[in-house]
């Protein structure tokens, strides 16, 4: 298990933030914090930053950023500090007040914001995203995954969508529906591409300057729904709730650098299940964001789930075929982007 200090030399991040949401008896609500509700300056994407949600006993989910230190707890320190300062990352994302956030991270290293560093051990983690505008999806998009189920490599990106009933925190529990519903439960590890500033038509060259970070997630799907109704329903086998597990932290870009050349990796029970490089995408990140951007415009906080590599239960043959069941944890590591973990029940 890396350690925070091992993490951030890892990612090359010296900053992190943790998105906030609402309160518990309207946890999937939309808030709209009044921190930066005036901001008019120029919208800006946030650099060397690794952010991350922390859940508050009362039942909010509010921005934090990790440090060599601990955790910035970004509301405690805002209101220790006088600095109004983005208190969710879709908040960061969507008003792009990224200089208010970088003012507040140097001001909480003086002794009046001292108070507000964490312990990271200390943290319950919340929802990166609780209220995204698009959550996008890229099915089959690795070359050795749809070798592994029998299907043709697609000539365009095969796009599908979750809901944000959908999204999830670090360290959740997935509480499996009824067995008559759906009982063949598979993972997708995948690298998750968070978009930063409004894109339409974006080339593949330029595609790159419109995201502002990436995460680690896992597409967990349902695939007797998605695969044997009648009909393909790929949208309803991917789509129950808590089904969109993200984090435990986002990423800056510049941090990450090439996204089409990061190890993946999904442990269950302990047990490596999946063990591959994005650099097997079919559509790497920029073919996906201006093909997509083609169709409708990305905006700030839009999600997109990129595709899993090979090694899913779906891909083996019916024998070997044991699906995820309550009691299993799984792990889903990307590289620079931390270790995602979760459990069924």
């Amino acid at each position: 298990m890396s350690t925070r200090r091992s993490f951030l030399k890892s990612a090359g991040a010296m900053g992190v933030g943790i998105a906030a949401a609402a309160p518990a008896s309207a946890a999937r609500a939309r808030i709209r914090p009044e921190t930066t509700a005036k901001f008019k300056g120029p919208h800006e994407m946030p650099r060397k930053a690794t952010l991350l949600s922390m859940k508050n006993a009362d039942g909010t989910e509010t921005l934090g950023v990790l440090t060599e230190n601990g955790v910035i707890d970004v509301r405690k320190a805002a209101a220790l500090l006088r600095i109004a300062a983005p208190l969710t990352l879709e908040e960061l994302l969507k008003v792009g007040n990224a200089v208010a956030l970088d003012r507040l991270v140097a001001a909480a290293k003086s002794p009046k914001g001292r108070p507000a560093v964490v312990s990271a051990d200390s943290i319950t983690h919340g929802r990166l995203f609780t209220n995204p505008g698009k959550i996008i999806c890229v099915g089959l998009n690795y070359r050795r995954h749809a070798q592994e189920i029998g299907m043709a490599a697609p000539k365009v990106p095969i796009l599908f969508n979750k809901y944000n009933n959908s999204l999830a925190a670090h360290n959740c529990t997935i509480k499996l529906p009824p067995r008559d519903v759906a009982y063949k439960f598979d993972y997708e590890t995948e690298l998750l591409i968070v978009i930063g500033k409004p894109a339409r038509n974006v080339s593949e060259a330029d595609a790159l300057n419109y995201v502002a970070g990436y995460c680690t997630s896992n597409d967990f799907s349902a695939r007797d729904l998605q695969l044997e109704l009648p009909a393909a329903q790929w949208m309803i086998g991917k789509t129950l709730d808590d089904f969109a597990p993200i984090g435990p932290y986002f990423v800056s870009a510049d941090l990450v650098g090439d996204p089409n050349k990061l190890k993946l990796e999904t442990r269950v029970n302990g047990e490596v299940r999946q063990s591959w490089n994005t650099d097997d995408f079919i559509f790497n990140c920029q073919q996906m964001i201006a093909y997509i951007s083609r169709l409708w415009t990305l905006e700030p906080g839009d999600i997109i789930f990129t595709g899993t590599p090979q090694g899913v239960i779906a891909g083996k043959p019916k024998e070997q075929q044991v699906w995820l069941k309550a009691g299993d944890e799984i792990v889903s590591a990307i590289e620079k982007l931390g270790e995602l973990k979760f459990k069924l029940a």
